[in-house]
């Protein structure tokens, strides 16, 4: 399967090298809270807590970070602002599909902060609906291959329930099904591998490509939608 993933090309997720950005701690900390008010704050019992949890300490958050976030999540914290998930979809100039998912308490500001952007970047806000059939939602592990032999890495991962796998740099990124990712992601802990994350994420059904001068401004476009404390994740057609 090396080199024939049907599921290619994971865009701009966030992850361990965010931990050098200011807001990681506030991006990591909405992660928790929303993944505590949609299961529970047990994460024994809420896969998508435990995958949350396993984010915010590999970016070293504190312990009383993530308890707080949990409780804001439970709704244990008297008056705290309420945190809720949207996804804003856009169309960019070459043709490019997005999906931003935001976490946010104030949906006003998040709007206003993405038009800002979107406005002088010529991309245009589509309502919603117009491009989530154009993704499939997928599981999505990412493994250390560090001093390991990459032919016995994608056995264990297909042994372990995975039905693609990736190789990118130094990491092995391993496809399951949605409702499979925290069994695949235990039973490769469990044969010692490294996991350095692990989500739930969208996945375009038909990739396109762009030119190198489309690609560079998309780049660019990619800087500054990250630099939004609300922005957690940006999925695109490419």
């Amino acid at each position: 399967m090396s080199g024939h993933a049907h599921w290619a090309g994971i865009k701009h997720k966030k992850g361990v090298a965010d931990a050098k950005r200011a807001g990681v701690f506030t991006k990591v900390a909405r992660i928790v809270t929303l993944a505590a008010k949609d299961g529970g704050g047990n994460p024994d019992m809420n896969f998508r807590l435990r995958i949350a949890i396993d984010q915010a300490r590999a970016v070293n958050m504190p312990k009383d970070n993530i308890d707080r976030a949990i409780k804001r999540g439970t709704g244990e914290l008297k008056d705290a602002a309420q945190i809720e998930e949207l996804i804003y979809e856009a169309m960019a100039p070459g043709n490019i599909a997005m999906l931003v998912k935001t976490a946010t308490d104030n949906k006003n500001r998040t709007v206003s902060e993405l038009k800002a952007i979107f406005n002088k970047t010529n991309v245009k806000m589509v309502p919603a609906g117009s491009f989530k059939h154009l993704f499939k939602q997928v599981g999505v592990i990412y493994v250390n291959t560090q001093d390991k032999n990459a032919d016995e890495l994608e056995l264990q991962a297909i042994d372990a329930g995975a039905v693609d796998t990736l190789f990118q740099g130094e990491l092995l990124q391993i496809y399951t099904e949605p409702k499979e990712l925290m069994k695949v992601k235990d039973a490769l802990e469990k044969d010692g591998l490294q996991i350095e994350n692990a989500s739930i994420i969208f996945h375009p059904l038909d990739p396109i490509a762009i030119d190198e001068h489309t690609k560079i401004d998309y780049e660019s476009l990619l800087e500054k939608l990250d630099e939004l404390d609300d922005v957690q994740e940006i999925y695109d057609n490419l």
